[in-house]
């Protein structure tokens, strides 16, 4: 079953205006209007269907069930936060008009979205990615420092991509980055990427201009993230069968620093979270690979079918 299907249009005045809101107050793109506007409509007819006159006569117990019938003819938890999202959005500007006294969804909150596991690669796969063997040209350099300084320091893509020559310094090990929220830190760089780095640095084509972006092409020019992303994927298929992304680097860097330190917090700086319970992620790959060797190694945790 599909959730409730919206009307043709937009009759109602309300939502009209709030979507002229959208686009010419806050300039939103057409896209993300398009978004408010399919569900605003949807719950346009659920108000029409129960014969309420007005915005003002829709209250939180209303929405409660709006909410759990969407739910239930299958709109997944994080389309249920968009929605909610729209209707407080709508209901401010219906305050804001004196359209409406109240916002009945602003203590309503959608089911919680599943979090799946990122995936990470072995210890043993990360290391046969990273041989060094075959081809030794200056393209090989420069997708080996890469996938050295992925993994040494786990940066996200943005950051790698953004990196400068100005922001290493491999004599004291370091690397500084700029992240989310425009935060800079600086982190560790380990032997093997300062020996990958110095590798590329000798056969790095020369560009001219203040900015001497870490990673750029046989003309010079700095390399995309869509770029880097290319890269890599052929990499992770020549070396390991598979594909591969950046963040699968930051992960797996993450998840093996976890397993050897337990050092939560020291993990968190590392990675440049915010919240710590955004790091908690990576507890709950360790605890999945200790509960698979407890299943495969204690005498009585060997699956077995029931007799």
């Amino acid at each position: 079953m599909k959730p409730t299907p919206e009307p043709a249009g937009v009759a109602d005045p309300d939502i009209s205006g709030f979507l002229d809101h959208l686009r010419i107050e806050r300039r939103l793109s057409p896209r993300t209007v398009e978004a408010y506007r399919h569900d605003l409509l949807s719950l346009d007819l659920y108000r029409s269907e129960r014969s309420l006159p007005g915005w003002g006569q829709l209250d939180t117990q209303h929405l409660r069930h709006f909410i759990a019938s969407q739910h239930q003819h299958g709109l997944a938890p994080r389309s249920l936060q968009r929605l909610l999202s729209a209707i407080r959005s709508f209901y401010r500007f219906l305050q804001r008009e004196g359209r409406s006294r109240q916002n009945p969804a602003q203590d309503l909150r959608a089911p919680k979205a599943p979090r799946t596991l990122p995936r990470t690669l072995d210890a043993d796969l990360t290391a046969q990615l990273l041989d060094n063997t075959g081809e030794d040209d200056w393209l090989q350099r420069r997708d080996q420092a890469m996938l050295e300084l992925f993994y040494s320091s786990g940066l996200r893509l943005s950051e790698l991509a953004g990196l400068d020559m100005a922001d290493l310094d491999l004599s004291q090990g370091e690397v500084r980055v700029t992240g989310k929220g425009n935060k800079t830190r600086v982190l560790p760089v380990g032997r093997m990427a300062r020996r990958a780095l110095r590798d590329w640095f000798s056969v790095r084509p020369a560009r001219e201009g203040a900015q001497q972006p870490v990673f750029v092409s046989q003309r010079g020019s700095a390399l995309t993230p869509r770029a880097i992303q290319l890269r890599l994927r052929r990499r992770g298929i020549e070396r390991i069968g598979q594909h591969l992304h950046p963040h699968m680097l930051r992960h797996s860097f993450a998840s093996h620093m976890l397993e050897s330190s337990g050092d939560l917090r020291a993990v968190q700086e590392l990675l440049g979270h915010a919240d710590i319970s955004t790091t908690q992620i990576y507890t709950h790959l360790d605890f999945q690979h200790l509960a698979q060797v407890y299943d495969q190694a204690h005498p009585r945790a060997k699956r077995k079918a029931d007799k």
